[in-house]
């Protein structure tokens, strides 16, 4: 067994992975390698056989650091803005309901899943609130973690090269400003705002209470000028590599049949989810209601933390980005149980 038991290696393995995955794609000056790098490197290490576990605690410590980033952008001025998105927001109920129009027949069709695991592997919401729902409603919980892993897989590594195709984003843009740079008492104003906002929104049972949390504090705090700066460059490089660990993880144990049915199911959805996100930002960006690059990645069906920070690098607005996800997961928390429930049993009538 060696230095370390079986179940340590576990999670030393992906570290292990994610880093040098960050390296390569460092030298070969490929785009977001703290976060992609280990989101591919943990991927194939999963593909030749290694066993890997996150470690969830630290995982979600890293996303509080998401969640002050963004919440230290909503300045009075930015908050004032906040009223006109209301076209764009009612725009994200009607994608939904397109999603789900399309993916579920394409996955139980097509790929011949059951109701429960078709509908809640088309919803595109928080992985672990589409896991919940659909294992109570019967479905498949591996099926669904792949499928959603390979989702948020999928937007996370598109955007980037989308980004540059076609607003010549620069991704190498330090997200924040050196931690050297920063008062100490500004980085004691955001641990309070982590630390404090993670444990309340935990304790209220807030879903993406990691965020959120830190979110709502940290926008509190900038909004009555506490909090003037954002977290530091290193803080967010951080961030994405642990976000990218947890990813690439997510396909520990992934079998030869896994990849040829499910793996290939949710890398076609993809490409259903991409070709409708696109429509919808078409319509946005040809109304005149936002600019296409707050466009794609407002609705652009990725994970929540995994658009923050992209947001955050390109140098987005990160209000109108956050709102619109924040919108579609609680649409997807509150009315896709309800509408799975109404849906599967008019089909059985």
């Amino acid at each position: 067994m060696g230095f370390l038991g079986d179940g340590a290696l576990r999670y030393v393995t992906p570290f292990v992975f994610a880093l040098s995955g960050a390296w390569l794609f460092h030298v070969l000056d490929l785009p977001l390698p703290w976060l992609i790098g280990p989101i591919a490197a943990c991927l194939a290490a999963a593909l030749m056989g290694f066993k890997m576990r996150a470690i969830a605690p630290v995982n979600a410590a890293m996303r509080t650091i998401l969640g002050v980033a963004v919440g230290a952008t909503f300045t009075p001025a930015i908050l004032s803005l906040m009223v006109d998105m209301w076209v764009t927001l009612l725009l994200i109920p009607v994608m939904i309901c397109c999603v789900a129009a399309v993916g579920v027949p394409y996955f139980q069709k097509l790929w011949g899943y059951d109701f429960a695991t078709s509908y809640y592997s088309a919803m595109p919401g928080g992985l672990q609130d589409m896991l919940v729902f659909g294992e109570e409603a019967g479905g498949n919980p591996r099926t669904l973690s792949l499928i959603h892993a390979t989702r948020i897989l999928v937007i996370v590594t598109a955007l980037p090269f989308l980004l540059q195709s076609f607003w010549s984003a620069d991704l190498s843009t330090p997200p924040g400003a050196p931690l050297t740079s920063i008062a100490p008492g500004q980085l004691t104003v955001m641990l309070i705002c982590a630390a404090l906002g993670w444990y309340l929104a935990n304790l209220v049972g807030l879903f993406g209470a990691s965020i959120l949390g830190p979110m709502i504090f940290a926008g509190a705090a900038a909004v009555t000028e506490v909090l003037i700066v954002r977290p530091p460059a290193e803080a967010i490089w951080a961030a994405q590599f642990f976000i990218g660990m947890t990813v690439g993880v997510k396909y520990s144990g992934i079998t030869l049949d896994e990849v040829r049915h499910d793996l290939a199911a949710g890398l076609g959805y993809c490409v259903v989810l991409l070709l409708i996100t696109f429509v919808f930002v078409e319509i946005v960006y040809i109304a005149g209601l936002a600019p296409g690059r707050e466009a794609l990645l407002a609705f652009a069906p990725g994970g929540q933390a995994e658009m923050a920070v992209l947001a955050l690098i390109v140098g987005a607005d990160m209000a109108f980005v956050i709102a619109h996800h924040v919108f579609r997961i609680i649409v997807i928390i509150i009315g896709a149980p309800l509408f799975a429930r109404f849906f599967g049993a008019s089909r059985c009538d």
